[in-house]
């Protein structure tokens, strides 16, 4: 059985809780609507979720091997 490197369980363990703490906080802002009351939103508030939903998609493409991230067919491992 391979040894377990400590270190790099230690770094991903860390890393992973980051990744957790944003989605927390992400979470929450959309909860509370991304700090816009419903009457004050204009086309702006559409543009910044527009902005964040674009990255959030790269971030769940190379999550899933999704799009460019996709193993391409043929391609030999």
């Amino acid at each position: 059985m391979p040894k377990t490197n400590d270190a790099a369980l230690a770094a991903f363990i860390a890393r992973k809780a980051e990744i957790d703490a944003a989605i927390d906080r992400i979470r929450a802002t959309s909860e509370d609507h991304f700090f816009a009351s419903p009457e004050h939103v204009n086309w702006g508030h559409v543009t910044a979720l527009t902005d964040h939903a674009v990255l959030l998609k790269r971030i769940t493409d190379a999550v899933y091997a999704e799009r460019e991230h996709a193993p391409r067919r043929g391609a030999e491992a």
